[in-house]
């Protein structure tokens, strides 16, 4: 049960990180729940202002949560740094999910 769960994790990060090469251009609830995009949103801020926000735009913030520097001449990221960030974004969303249960 652990192995289908473990790969379950691993084909959606694999996923997140085919896409921001892919399909970067897409709007973000394609792959991210609102929740996601929210605080994402909230904890990593842009560097520089954009007027559209694409998927591309917050696979590079949850990248950014695992150690991606996003500089200009940096390769897009890759599986490890999405994982990295992924599960900070998790137990982000698990702790803001746990505080509206109990303050709610």
């Amino acid at each position: 049960n652990l192995i289908a769960i473990f790969c379950l994790i691993s084909w959606r990060i694999f996923w997140l990180t085919m896409a921001n090469r892919t399909a970067p251009a897409e709007p973000p609830r394609c792959a991210l729940t609102k929740l996601e995009i929210s605080l994402l949103d909230h904890i990593v801020k842009d560097r520089e202002p954009c007027s559209q926000k694409t998927l591309s735009h917050y696979l590079v913030k949850i990248a950014r949560l695992g150690g991606y520097l996003a500089r200009a001449s940096d390769p897009p990221p890759g599986n490890t740094v999405m994982w990295r960030g992924m599960t900070r974004l998790t137990d982000i969303t698990l702790g803001a999910v746990t505080m509206a249960n109990i303050c709610g």
